[in-house]
């Protein structure tokens, strides 16, 4: 059932999203990601500054004069939003949770794509897979997806990746876009090393964006006296004493050395990412982003 405020919330969401969009990184996505290739579409005279390597010399021939060929460029692109729902997303101590930001930032790519005509599917998982939306085009699929971004529940406190990895390979059969949302902290007893083969053969196949989303507080700790902290995955609590400076330094050189453990595996499947945070405005790292990839394209 979907409560009076969850809707009102969605409402909400998808008007800050648009305005977002329209300030920030619409044109900016299109550059980024081309479609499947190009079409062709006529032929007319050749102006001067037009490229010769696109003369129809067949037509040029014939007419006594240069044409050049024009294209389109083929959009139908599929872009999949990949939600890691587990609860570890649900720390945050700056203006929103991990949750939080994951979700705005997915209706922001998925309003985004949309406007540029192409289609958006969503997988969330937890401890399993949760939920699967096939990728689909219009206004009522977009609605669907942003009521699942804020308020689908999960199934489960823990992370099945690998589970969800394969799950993704299996479901699409051509070459897709991946925004993969995640804070990539692992599950106890287990590594970021245990992502690598599937999410290796997963990039292969599509192009994979991380979506990495942190807080501050992950990385540095206050001094603010005894702390109790719970383990929401698993429900183990520990009580932390922040006014011992040694015991901060130890917390961040740990933070640090999961974080180099997250590039390293990103780095080696051949995934990019975009650092999130909650203590800032994710619209300036995804426009970063966009003008990036475009840049590398075109140098190409």
């Amino acid at each position: 059932m979907l409560t009076r405020e969850l809707m009102e919330e969605v409402r909400r969401l998808q008007i800050r999203t648009r305005r977002r969009v329209d300030d920030l990184f619409a044109g900016e996505y299109h550059s980024a990601f081309l479609g499947k290739g190009i079409e062709f579409a006529e032929v007319r005279e050749y102006a001067p500054g037009d490229d010769v390597r696109d003369i129809d010399w067949n037509v040029t021939a014939r007419a006594g004069k240069p044409f050049i060929k024009r294209y389109i460029e083929e959009r139908q692109l599929t872009v999949m939003l990949m939600i890691d729902a587990s609860a570890s997303g649900l720390f945050g101590t700056i203006a929103k949770t991990k949750h939080r930001l994951i979700a705005e930032t997915g209706a922001a790519i998925a309003y985004t794509a949309l406007r540029n005509n192409d289609r958006v599917g969503l997988l969330r998982f937890s401890d399993e897979i949760d939920l699967y939306l096939p990728p689909k085009k219009g206004p009522r699929h977009m609605m669907r997806t942003l009521r699942e971004l804020l308020g689908g529940e999960p199934a489960g406190a823990g992370t099945a990746f690998v589970r969800a990895l394969e799950t993704m390979g299996s479901v699409l059969h051509q070459r897709s876009i991946i925004f993969l949302a995640s804070d990539f902290l692992p599950p106890p007893g287990a590594s970021v090393d245990d992502l690598a083969r599937p999410l290796a053969v997963l990039s292969r196949r599509h192009d994979v964006i991380a979506l990495r989303a942190t807080d501050p507080r992950e990385r540095t700790l206050p001094k603010v006296g005894l702390v109790e902290l719970a383990d929401p995955e698993t429900g183990e609590r520990v009580l932390f004493d922040t006014s011992s400076r040694k015991l901060r330094r130890r917390h961040a050189e740990l933070a640090a050395e999961q974080r180099r453990e997250s590039d390293r595996l990103l780095a080696r499947t051949g995934v990019d990412v975009i650092d999130l945070s909650t203590d800032r405005p994710f619209g300036i790292e995804l426009e970063h982003y966009f003008r990036m990839r475009e840049r590398r394209r075109t140098r190409r």
